[in-house]
């Protein structure tokens, strides 16, 4: 079996620091989280912890990114096995919701994230990959959805985005306030906008 090199190693662990990070920092949210908080909360040391992220701020964008990267691979599954326009809607639109009830927290840390770019230029550029990262997740369900029904896409990727990242955050905030209802009613709002991505204006 071959052996790791350094930088492999040094990236497992910082791999492993961010999973049990990503605990403490979805319970807490950005601001009320620090080094000392996440690793009290870990099974790694305050020294561990800041070896290998400099500061709070290096430590939650690797942390999110790294979930991000894996979040949007789960719907690749659903695209793959769509047959039939109204039926991908439905997958994707399951998908969703599972992914809100499974992992609400860290759905919730990326708005936050997102939010504090607003303030802090230093948050911006990572923002900015993710944020692209998961348009590009969006518009692989549009051209999928597209070429199954027949009809060219009439809205921009960035539109298509911004139109269904509403819908997801909303019905996050619903599932987080205690209103079961939200994801239903997220369901439903997927099923009657996803035509309007094919709707020329």
């Amino acid at each position: 079996m071959p052996r790791a090199n350094p930088i492999d190693k040094h990236d497992l662990r910082r791999r492993a620091l961010a999973d049990s990070a990503l605990r403490t920092l979805g319970e807490l949210g950005y601001a009320r989280s620090s080094l000392r908080e996440i690793a009290n909360n870990s099974e790694f040391s305050h020294g561990v912890v800041h070896y290998y992220f400099h500061d709070k701020l290096q430590l939650i964008v690797y942390c999110v990114m790294q979930y991000k990267q894996t979040c949007v691979t789960r719907y690749d599954g659903v695209i793959a096995d769509a047959t039939t326009p109204d039926g991908l809607v439905a997958a994707f639109a399951d998908k969703l919701v599972e992914t809100i009830v499974d992992e609400a927290p860290m759905h919730r840390l990326w708005y936050d994230l997102r939010s504090q770019s607003m303030f802090e230029e230093s948050l911006r550029e990572a923002v900015g990959q993710i944020d692209r990262l998961l348009e590009e997740m969006i518009w692989h369900v549009v051209t999928r959805y597209s070429a199954l029904a027949g009809v060219a896409p009439a809205m921009s990727p960035n539109t298509a985005y911004g139109m269904l990242d509403g819908l997801f955050q909303q019905a996050l905030l619903g599932y987080l306030s205690g209103r079961a209802e939200a994801l239903d009613a997220l369901r439903e709002q997927v099923r009657r906008v996803m035509p309007l991505v094919l709707a020329a204006v």
